[in-house]
């Protein structure tokens, strides 16, 4: 015989099958997605040729969002371009019987040839330094030195060494402010890039942060590549250098005769 259902476990069963509506309906709605940048470059290739003397480089984009954007802490955005890295000896000269002599050097693992950043405030106050460990955001943390301490006493000076050489040729700069942010929600700046260029790949990131934690990333690519003249001079000296060395004294004789046969007919 069946026994009839008590009222305690009537409202036992009420409340698991409650529960379990709520946690299928709860699980149907979609999540809301965070913020997103969607952004543009005004170039993806830039050409080094004989005339080349620079380019200006202007970076665009918008935040994406499917809900209001939060009113604090205000949204920032960090633009950097960083050139192909690459390991770098750095020595430090002394003063050796009124001689300048190399004494001290030091690898670096990885540095890169540029690197140029743009923020819409100051770097250390809208990117914490945790953040900035794990992106590898800031010019020193771009530059890879693992290990140089048992190399040269210090050796963090060869590192800011570097960084201030790089700075004052325009390889490395910090332009903080110089990214317009409209309304939270549209950006650009404008990077110049120095005649001085490396041949390669050169990597373009966009951070979006929120109270110095970063929300969303978004990666593009530029190749710049030598053209012309440019490309065929770098090839040459690559892969035919003795062709290159006799082409070059060839010609410095040939200016040197060029030189002295137009004094000499100034004289007359």
């Amino acid at each position: 015989m069946t026994r009839p259902m008590t009222r305690p476990m009537t409202r036992a069963i009420v409340r698991a099958l409650t529960a379990t509506i709520t946690l299928i309906a709860l699980s149907s709605v979609p999540v809301r997605a965070s913020e997103t940048v969607v952004a543009g470059l005004s170039q993806n290739r830039i050409s080094i040729t004989a005339n080349f003397d620079g380019s200006e480089l202007l970076i665009y984009g918008a935040v994406k969002r499917e809900s209001p954007a939060p009113a604090d802490p205000p949204l920032q955005v960090i633009v950097t371009v960083e050139g192909p890295s690459a390991a770098q000896i750095v020595r430090r000269k002394d003063r050796r019987m009124g001689i300048w002599v190399n004494t001290d050097a030091v690898l670096i693992d990885r540095a890169p040839s540029f690197y140029a950043i743009a923020t819409t405030g100051p770097l250390t106050a809208i990117l914490s330094e945790t953040e900035n460990l794990r992106h590898q955001v800031s010019i020193p943390r771009a530059i890879r030195a693992v290990g140089i301490t048992s190399e040269a006493e210090d050796a963090p000076s060869f590192t800011e060494a570097l960084i201030r050489i790089r700075e004052h040729s325009n390889l490395y700069t910090l332009a903080e402010g110089s990214v317009d942010l409209v309304e939270a929600t549209l950006f650009r700046t404008d990077m110049s890039l120095p005649a001085n260029l490396t041949e390669g790949a050169y990597r373009v990131r966009i951070f979006l942060t929120r109270n110095g934690q970063i929300i969303d990333v978004k990666e593009s690519v530029i190749e710049v590549h030598k053209e012309g003249l440019e490309r065929w001079l770098h090839s040459l000296a690559h892969e035919q250098p003795l062709l290159y060395g006799l082409l070059s004294l060839l010609l410095a004789v040939s200016a040197g005769w060029l030189a002295s046969t137009a004094f000499r007919l100034v004289r007359l």
